[in-house]
């Protein structure tokens, strides 16, 4: 029989975690969303009758010319630029200051 002391580990205690993940609480989280339109430089316009697409680009963007611009601009919604009615609202590009 050996004389040697035995390690005592009747004291020891272990706690184990687990290691599962658990799902994120997203409960009290909130959302804004602010239009980016200002920061883009984005605006819109309503048709008024007797308008064109030139006439909105002369009033609204400097120059007639910029007629393309918007109809371009819109093609989700106009399929000709010369058939355009009041109380559509269509897109209209930022100005172009170097004109």
């Amino acid at each position: 029989m050996s004389t040697e002391k035995k390690a005592d580990f009747s004291d020891v205690t272990i706690k184990v975690d687990s290691t599962e993940q658990k799902a994120a609480d997203f409960s009290d989280v909130t959302v804004k969303v602010d239009s980016t339109e200002e920061i883009v430089g984005e605006r819109s316009y309503t048709i008024e009758k007797g308008d064109t697409l030139s006439k909105i680009a002369k009033e609204q963007l400097g120059h007639a010319s910029a007629w393309k611009q918007i109809f371009e601009a819109n093609r989700d919604v106009l399929d000709d630029p010369d058939r355009i009615f009041p109380g559509q609202v269509i897109k209209l590009p930022p100005a172009d200051t170097s004109a």
